[in-house]
């Protein structure tokens, strides 16, 4: 059974826990108007639902319909393990997906829609018949997901919708953040006759698609701040970097989950200075 936890850890991506808590965590610091609608328990157990349940439920779901083609795959070496079935981590999966229904019930109605599209998208992005990451393009949008954990509980804390500016901001940031990371995957993901957006285009192509669209993230981001369009400015500089310094792909892939902490620290600690100060 231990050796199964642990599995299930390692399973779940720790290193990119904070891909769906960050913006979780973001969506409640921009959300609520005052200190004291911030620290509650109900926040502390969405939060928590966003850090673990949810990706034990997005990478189960993954890892479980991957699971022939991933004895190809580079990443699944020490850093990342191919799907290992049994009762338990089957159950501790199902259950994870479950968690969603008591985390939707202790939220108003008005989020639900929300929840709907996330828990869809977490699933048909992997999952037959849709299985979005083997369409080229649609492997992008639909990568969206990430950024609705900030949208549910935004919408949640503060009664409405974000601005359209920042939606639509984050939302392109994950499309071109989830091309990226499929760089290194290029060779194994043809050999097995899967087409994503960056076997369609090619290493190069892929690399200018995923700078355009950084380029388009930070533009929708400064028509709601100049100070966040700055701070997303940071990731085309990085790609055009890392494309014409020809740096190892997968080496620079494994440094974007701790480029993507620090950028969500300055933007947690920003809006932490406005909600406490004004």
């Amino acid at each position: 059974m231990w050796n199964e936890l642990k599995y299930i850890f390692k399973l779940s991506r720790p290193r990119f826990w904070l891909y769906l808590a960050g913006p979780a965590l973001l969506g409640m610091i921009f959300g609520v108007t005052e200190t004291s609608n911030f620290l509650t328990l109900h926040n502390l157990a969405v939060g928590l639902y966003f850090l673990i349940p949810a990706n034990i439920m997005l990478y189960g779901i993954n890892d479980y319909f991957d699971r022939d083609i991933d004895e190809e795959n580079p990443k699944k070496d020490e850093k990342e393990e191919s799907y290992r079935s049994s009762k338990i981590v089957d159950s501790v999966i199902g259950l994870s997906a479950l968690a969603a229904i008591p985390v939707a019930l202790s939220l108003p109605q008005r989020v639900y829609p929300l929840m709907l599209v996330f828990l869809g998208l977490s699933y048909q992005y992997s999952a037959p018949p849709l299985r979005f990451k083997t369409k080229k393009y649609l492997d992008s949008i639909s990568n969206g997901l990430y950024a609705f954990p900030f949208f549910i509980t935004y919408t949640w804390l503060s009664g409405s919708l974000p601005p359209a500016s920042v939606m639509a901001g984050a939302w392109l940031w994950t499309m071109s953040m989830h091309t990226f990371s499929a760089i290194p995957d290029i060779k194994p993901d043809r050999e097995a006759g899967i087409q994503t957006t960056a076997t369609y285009l090619g290493r190069t192509g892929a690399y200018g698609y995923v700078t355009a669209v950084w380029i388009l993230s930070a533009a929708a981001m400064t028509l709601h701040s100049i100070y966040l369009g700055t701070i997303f400015l940071i990731y085309p500089v990085l790609t055009t970097l890392v494309f014409y310094l020809d740096i190892d792909d997968s080496r620079a892939y494994w440094w974007f989950p701790y480029i993507n902490v620090f950028t969500g620290m300055v933007i947690s600690i920003s809006g932490l200075w406005v909600l406490v100060h004004g």
